[in-house]
């Protein structure tokens, strides 16, 4: 018991943590991959429906983290850096199972896509709406709106173009507002 209390006040600096996870101490990594695995089993489970899969990409950038960590320069947080990692597994996954088509059709973003949504949805329910999209539009919403990213930075990790990025942003926003106006008329007992 003592010596498990010397590890943790030893790495209680995730800079000296990190340093020594770089030079393959399976303690340092597995203290590591405790305090980021909830978090980036949650990013993973936004892009892939199946809880098993998300699991198995996540465990899969997990390693990719463990092999490249001497090549994170700490310019960013290291969390971001996993999350990064993270996105790309679960795209690289997505291609690889050809779950991910872009429709290339022309959208008009002029049309009235206002957000006026007011109905009490709980983190599930929105996971299930999301989970409904098609896995173009579903990755780019997560992307954009949950992730941060720029649609230029998109257009770059999926192979689109920036108007591509911006349409399946557009019809995702459209079609989950369509759900949970659904969800809503339900709610309320009208439909």
């Amino acid at each position: 018991m003592k010596s498990l209390l010397k590890v943790i006040q030893l790495y209680k600096n995730e800079k000296k943590l990190l340093e020594i996870a770089s030079k393959n101490n399976r303690e340092a990594q597995r203290l590591l991959f405790d305090m980021y695995a909830p978090k980036m089993l949650s990013v993973c489970r936004y892009y892939i429906k199946d809880m098993q899969h998300a699991e198995e990409v996540m465990l899969n950038g997990f390693f990719k983290v463990f092999s490249h960590l001497k090549s994170f320069r700490a310019e960013g947080s290291f969390e971001g850096w996993i999350r990064s990692i993270m996105v790309r597994e679960c795209i690289s996954f997505l291609r690889k199972q050809k779950h991910v088509e872009f429709s290339f059709e022309e959208v008009d973003f002029n049309k009235d896509s206002t957000n006026n949504i007011q109905i009490e949805i709980d983190v599930a329910q929105i996971q299930q709406l999301i989970d409904t999209l098609p896995e173009g539009y579903k990755m780019v919403f997560i992307m954009y709106a949950i992730e941060g990213y720029k649609h230029h930075e998109i257009a770059s990790l999926l192979n689109i173009t920036e108007g591509t990025s911006k349409s399946q942003l557009f019809k995702a926003r459209s079609l989950l507002q369509k759900k949970i106006n659904e969800l809503n008329k339900t709610s309320y007992g009208t439909k």
